[in-house]
């Protein structure tokens, strides 16, 4: 059976943070995910998650000065002090949630930038942060965002993203897989995901509707195919609901019901 998690950073707006997770469990979601949970402290979110009887499947690893809008600081030369800062700070988290996956961030590319030199630095830091996070237990994670809704990010094609975990060569690097994104980018999804799932580098899986990032029985992609694929392909790894809901949450759901039967 496919496992959903429900990305409480999207999903659930009507309620305060920490009381999404109450919410989602309440819907029957076992998993959940989220951007940053770094606003409250972790035994306060552990408090929650646990109350919930939700497990905390992926979040982030800070993104460096959000008020700045940087969008992570993995592949940015000069960086790797304050990178390193937040690999340790999501690790804390990681282990204070028992959460066996941190999505670390890539970052916008700077103006006149050598990308060279970027994916020089990308691969060092990945390197290093692998090696801090396997003695967590925990699985990094990266991801091809479209330029679309991140314009300037780093990393946004599949193919990328896997030769910059097989450079690294670690076996807690994997890829966040957001097909969302990949349609966006790419297209050709299904050709994408018999591609690189049997790989076993692809960790973790997200969707949303295209073009409008709404529930997934909206708009250009037949999820009901792409869930047929991954149960064809026997993936067996959580699967990320990163939209947001064009009405209630809860009322959009009728999709859920469908991937589950």
């Amino acid at each position: 059976m496919l496992k959903f998690a429900a990305n409480l950073s999207m999903m659930y707006p009507e309620h305060a943070f920490l009381d999404r997770y109450a919410a989602a469990a309440a819907d029957g979601f076992a998993g959940v995910e989220c951007m940053f949970p770094y606003e409250a402290p972790a035994a306060f979110v552990r408090e929650r998650m646990d109350a919930a009887g939700v497990a905390q499947v992926l979040f982030n690893a800070p993104p460096g000065v959000a008020g700045r809008g940087e969008r992570g600081l993995a592949a940015l030369p000069g960086r790797q002090a304050e990178f390193q800062a937040g690999i340790e700070q999501a690790l804390s988290y990681a282990t204070a949630l028992a959460c066996p996956n941190v999505h670390v961030m890539a970052g916008l590319v700077p103006d006149g930038a050598s990308r060279q030199a970027m994916l020089d630095c990308y691969r060092a830091n990945l390197d290093w942060a692998a090696r801090e996070a396997r003695s967590a237990g925990v699985t990094l994670l990266i991801e091809p965002i479209n330029t679309r809704d991140i314009p300037g990010y780093f990393l946004n094609r599949q193919d990328e993203a896997h030769a910059v975990v097989q450079a690294v060569n670690a076996p807690n690097l994997k890829v966040q897989m957001d097909l969302y994104h990949c349609q966006i980018v790419e297209g050709d999804v299904t050709t994408r995901l018999r591609q690189y799932l049997p790989t076993g580098r692809v960790g973790h899986l997200q969707i949303a509707g295209v073009p409008l990032r709404q529930e997934p029985d909206r708009g250009e992609l037949d999820y009901g195919w792409v869930f047929g694929v991954l149960r064809e392909l026997q993936y067996a790894g959580w699967i990320g609901c990163e939209y947001r809901p064009a009405g209630g949450t809860s009322a959009g759901l009728r999709w859920l019901a469908a991937a589950r039967a």
